[in-house]
């Protein structure tokens, strides 16, 4: 699934399905990873044919900018250089330049930190089996896409590469990392969550749900913000007017993601074999809705 193979002295060593990883093919700056972003897409655990043009930049820029925004600890080497102690220099290689991040390597937490504020997706269809989200009782009489009491913890298991990521309680994060560690991840996931959703709200957009991840810097112990962050990947968001004027959650819930992709391709794929090209139309759409959200968040 990588664009490329080892360049500019780095070494390709992990693809996913959207975003490449590489480290110094000479073993120099061992600390440093460059983290690529591609166009490519995924929906229902399938990377999609085309990709979304010009995708890659766009999430990268928005993580940059967020990473910028937020007052906590974040894996970005300053200034995206190599400035270690050997001496090195090494900007991003010009393939990669607008979408890449370069980053220090960290003890990554086998956790993926999921905030909800509004109710939908999978939590909506557990609210109507059984009045709960993640197994969280919430009260009765909600609809889709109402903003919840407050937001909620629903932390997962990143399960390895290949397989799916599973829900978890709060309680199996404790068994996994430890209850130190996992009162951690959730106490910060929940305060950056307020924090970008205020910014967010000031800017005429809501932050419906989001994932954070995080790991541990070896050399100062600190928890520490990794991978991509509040991006139309890995976030929801909405227009605010709109949410507040639309008639049909349908309508209010229009958001700037991928989600465009995801109604296509339910209405034209029953999820069995290859799944089908998706029309110009949809890749255009999608990309538009990619840009205004980091027009309306950056402006």
């Amino acid at each position: 699934m990588s664009e490329s193979t080892d360049l500019a002295g780095w070494k390709h060593v992990y693809s996913g399905k959207v975003r490449d990883l590489y480290e110094r093919a000479d073993g120099a700056a061992s600390d440093a990873l460059l983290v690529v972003a591609s166009d490519r897409v995924s929906a229902f655990d399938h990377v999609l044919s085309p990709g979304i043009p010009g995708k890659g930049e766009l999430l990268t820029t928005l993580s940059l900018w967020w990473f910028d925004q937020l007052n906590v600890p974040n894996h970005l080497v300053p200034d995206h250089e190599l400035t270690a102690e050997n001496g090195i220099a090494e900007v991003i290689p010009a393939p990669f330049a607008g979408r890449a991040m370069l980053v220090k390597k960290l003890d990554m937490f086998p956790v993926e930190c999921v905030v909800r504020g509004y109710l939908t997706g999978s939590g909506w269809k557990e609210y109507l089996e059984s009045q709960s989200v993640c197994g969280i009782p919430l009260p009765e009489g909600l609809s889709n896409g109402d903003r919840l009491p407050e937001p909620l913890y629903t932390p997962a298991y990143k399960a390895p590469m290949g397989e799916h990521d599973e829900n978890i309680s709060f309680e199996q994060s404790v068994e996994l990392v430890g209850e130190t560690d996992a009162t951690a991840l959730r106490d910060l996931s929940l305060a950056i969550y307020a924090e970008a959703s205020a910014l967010a709200e000031k800017r005429g957009v809501i932050l419906a749900d989001t994932k954070f991840e995080f790991g541990r810097d070896s050399s100062t112990g600190l928890i520490t913000l990794a991978d991509e962050v509040l991006t139309s990947d890995s976030s929801r968001y909405w227009d605010a007017t709109v949410y507040a004027s639309a008639n049909t959650p349908a309508e209010r819930m229009a958001s700037f993601d991928k989600q465009i992709v995801r109604d296509w391709l339910a209405a034209n794929w029953d999820q069995t074999g290859t799944p089908p090209e998706l029309p110009e139309a949809i890749v255009v759409k999608t990309a538009d809705r990619y840009r205004e959200l980091l027009r309306r968040l950056t402006a």
